[in-house]
């Protein structure tokens, strides 16, 4: 059975969503139809608004949700109608050379970096005006229904209140597990954490749950810095406060350098930033903003060569189909908290009033 029903379109580059009725196909086999009950904004979908993030439009963004299974495929063994469920961005079919390797967590499955915007078998679920619509990173949260490969989607408890936990479908995963997972924050140390949007107040949760002795909080809107503290933060510092480069700034404030540091912004300067200020011989640093397309950084090798490491983390390693469930019942026993993440509760009809207050840092 086809479901019409209401989602954001967006037609092209740089030009607000546009509420639209849209068809969606039943699931195939082994996919999943999900009424999507709460979806997060991410500065992940601004990024394909832009362009820094290049996708085929039309498209239907979002990525970061929670909602019910309404019906399923020939095969779907992991789900029933009546579940209630996380979309994954980075599925997990266990099946692929990183699903098999401990370390790894990047399903090869996932439609991040090839940009497709298409199912498995290379066609769309969604149709509008008689046009194919693209889907977003496999999950395309931005409309009341939408269909995934069941290798996308996370059982969850079903206790759980939709309109918080949708925030482990990718802001709060990927700055907790950024420092959990990634850096493997320890008992003690100090950490740096460049950029205090939502994933980085997830990273300042993180460390502060592994542990760590002082989290200096860096970002150029001070208005940020309550929250910061409140999650955890010992120190907030803002750049343009000074007059020498902030890597300088906090090697000073540190004594040599932090033993771990976070990009959590997505731009290059502060890229380097964060590799500069971490400790010469043994300081880590990990990326966790998007990158810009089109963008190289150049910086010194002597940077890396004394000792420091460089990495990178995506869903804040965590294999995804395991570690949702667990992260939900994580959030249950009151292991960390949410609420202060959400600033904002809006109709969905609202979506564009919604990226303005984050693209005006509120």
């Amino acid at each position: 059975q086809v479901i019409k029903c209401k989602a954001a379109v967006l037609w092209e580059a740089n030009k607000p969503f546009s509420i639209e009725e849209v068809e969606v196909a039943p699931p195939k086999e082994h996919e999943v139809r999900v009424k999507i009950v709460a979806t997060g904004i991410c500065r992940s979908d601004d990024h394909v608004i832009t362009g820094a993030l290049v996708m085929p439009f039309p498209i239907i963004l979002g990525h970061e949700a929670a909602g019910v299974v309404e019906s399923v495929g020939q095969g779907v063994t992991a789900v029933k109608p009546g579940d209630k469920v996380i979309p994954l961005f980075v599925p997990q079919c266990g099946e692929c050379q990183n699903c098999l390797n401990t370390k790894a967590n990047l399903c090869s499955k996932t439609d991040l970096g090839t940009s497709g915007g298409l199912m498995a078998d290379g066609t769309t679920r969604f149709t509008c005006k008689g046009k194919a619509i693209h889907h977003f990173l496999g999950t395309s949260t931005f409309t009341e229904y939408t269909v995934m490969h069941e290798s996308a989607v996370a059982k969850i408890d079903s206790a759980a209140p939709l309109e918080k936990v949708c925030l482990i479908g990718c802001g709060f995963s990927t700055g907790y597990g950024a420092a959990l997972q990634t850096a493997k924050v320890e008992p003690g140390s100090t950490c740096a954490v460049f950029g205090l949007g939502g994933v980085g107040l997830s990273v300042i949760i993180g460390c502060k749950v592994a542990g760590a002795s002082r989290i200096i909080a860096v970002d150029i809107n001070s208005d940020k810095f309550a929250k910061a503290k409140e999650l955890g933060a010992t120190d907030c510092i803002n750049p343009k406060d000074f007059n020498k480069p902030i890597h300088e700034v906090l090697t000073e404030m540190t004594g040599g350098g932090v033993d771990y540091s976070f990009e959590v912004i997505g731009r290059t300067d502060t890229m380097t930033a964060a590799l500069a200020c971490c400790q010469y011989n043994y300081g880590v640093s990990v990326i966790v903003g998007v990158p810009p397309a089109a963008q190289k950084i150049t910086f010194d090798p002597m940077l890396l060569f004394s000792g420091r490491s460089w990495k990178g983390s995506v869903f804040g390693g965590w294999k995804s189909k395991d570690a949702v469930p667990k992260l939900v019942a994580d959030y249950m026993k009151k292991k960390f908290v949410l609420d202060p993440l959400i600033t904002h509760t809006l109709p969905f009809t609202k979506i564009n009033e919604g990226f303005d207050l984050l693209r005006t840092g509120k």
